[in-house]
């Protein structure tokens, strides 16, 4: 659902702080996630877990959890060593990055309402197979409360990353970037694409179910 590139951070702290920078990062992408030992190049998360890759093929997946919450800046902060986390702490106060509170929230809310349009797609499916009125009735309206959570589930995505994507302009100190860049995952354009469908597949429902006589 969201990427956080971080490969440029290490470079962007020591220019900030005028001194080499030991320890950050790691390549061994079977490091231990959340252990402090080291933050990889890109992490990405998803609905029910994160990865977190030293490279664009080498990286490990946390642990599943329903509805896994989007907490970029804990994530990232578990694998730095403590110094490292202090300094980010400070670099990135005041900013919805830092915010886990509000993203965990979102994003938590934000599955639930992406999983409703899921069941709600296939009670709509299996529904208006049978040729009966009352079930095109049902099909129909579970077509467009299914359209309707998904568009709540992906506008809510759509929003909080937008809104962490102010980390890609921020500057730690005057003309050096933060060496953080958030950007929308496959699964946000996945969603907004389930929406259209369903939207679109809403026309013919309402057809039949005002038509059909059976």
């Amino acid at each position: 659902m969201a990427i956080v590139n971080v490969s440029g951070y290490g470079e962007a702290l020591s220019q900030t702080f005028n001194d080499p920078i030991q320890g950050l990062n790691t390549t061994n992408s079977s490091s231990p996630l959340g252990q402090r030992a080291g933050i990889r190049q890109q992490y990405e998360f998803g609905l029910y877990s994160y990865c977190a890759y030293v490279n664009s093929s080498a990286g490990q997946c946390s642990s599943q959890t329903i509805a896994a919450r989007f907490q970029p800046y804990t994530t990232i902060t578990s694998d730095m060593l403590l110094n490292y986390s202090e300094f980010t702490t400070d670099i990135f106060a005041n900013t919805t990055f830092i915010n886990s509170s509000y993203l965990g929230t979102n994003s938590h809310a934000a599955y639930y309402f992406l999983l409703l349009g899921t069941i709600s797609t296939a009670l709509s499916l299996f529904t208006g197979i049978p040729r009966r009125t009352f079930l095109f009735l049902f099909s129909t309206a579970m077509s467009v409360i299914s359209a309707l959570f998904i568009l709540i589930g992906a506008a809510i995505w759509t929003a909080i990353v937008k809104k962490v994507e102010s980390v890609n302009t921020l500057q730690p100190a005057p003309g050096i970037l933060s060496g953080i860049e958030v950007s929308y995952g496959n699964g946000i354009y996945l969603s907004w694409a389930a929406f259209a469908c369903l939207f679109a597949a809403t026309i013919p429902s309402m057809i039949s179910c005002c038509t059909f006589r059976g």
